[in-house]
């Protein structure tokens, strides 16, 4: 069985899918467990709903860096009090994102900074979001992995491989999309070829970056299947090798979720 690392079912949702048959069809597909992200803490409560639906969905609770100047006064107090709840499993997606500035550079790094300390404090991953940002990304992680170790991953790896690196060096994973099957992507594609198998996990971001040969239609958890397989190509392992390695990762980083029943 595979993981769906993060994706967006209330966007999905709003999209007039029906979220029933999107977890149905992930199940039949060999993806047995979801986490649907948080981008508002103002809309956690229709996360959490979600996640609250279906044994093997889980949530996250955080502010995206979009979002940053529309929820200045989220702090770490509120994550981790809402990272209580039983299904809640990390915090964020959280970063840092140059590239639309949709929310000012020092907003987004103050919220960075409350996510991280909601992560070192609750012990959950911390789910991070980068985009053209990577020096001030392995700036402040760093920084603050040095005031007291979280865990973490970078969500939608389409950074340099040095972003990788330096993320691995304070034990982060990387989790890959379906933009690593894109015929675009043969730096992205040169950095996997060389990840340590056990810091992969694979994710699809639905309902964005359907991956090949869905591409160009509204994503959705059943089509990670399709990243795991070009995973499995460039790691030159077989998509067995390739499922179960990415799935006791998830579960190692994730360690409040709960594997489904093998009965």
């Amino acid at each position: 069985m595979l993981v769906d690392s993060h994706c967006h079912l209330d966007y999905l949702e709003d999209k007039g899918e029906d979220l029933d048959e999107l977890v149905t069809r992930a199940g039949d597909a060999g993806v047995g467990t979801l986490v649907t992200i948080s981008t508002k803490v103002s809309q956690f409560d229709k996360i959490r709903n979600i996640a609250e639906r279906f044994d093997n969905v889980f949530c996250t609770v955080g502010v995206h860096p979009h979002e940053a100047e529309n929820e200045p006064d989220v702090t770490a107090e509120q994550l981790i009090e809402l990272a209580q709840h039983p299904k809640v499993v990390g915090i964020g997606e959280t970063g840092l994102d140059y590239f639309y500035e949709h929310s000012p550079r020092e907003k987004q790094k103050t919220s960075f900074r409350a996510h991280i300390e909601a992560a070192r404090a609750t012990q959950l991953p911390l789910i991070v979001h980068t985009r053209e940002a990577e020096v001030d990304t392995i700036e402040i992680l760093h920084e603050e992995y040095s005031k007291g170790a979280f865990p973490g991953l970078i969500h939608c790896f389409t950074s340099s491989r040095e972003l990788a690196e330096k993320s691995m060096e304070i034990g982060f994973s990387i989790s890959l999309s379906g933009i690593v099957t894109f015929k675009s992507a043969k730096d992205i594609q040169d950095t996997v070829m060389h990840l340590p198998l056990d810091k992969i996990l694979v994710e699809t971001d639905a309902p964005y970056l359907a991956p090949v040969p869905n591409r160009g239609k509204v994503n959705e958890p059943s089509y990670v299947i399709h990243t795991a397989d070009k995973v499995a190509e460039l790691q030159g392992i077989s998509q067995v090798q390739l499922a179960e390695a990415t799935t006791q990762n998830f579960f190692r980083l994730f360690s409040k979720a709960t594997a489904p029943s093998k009965d």
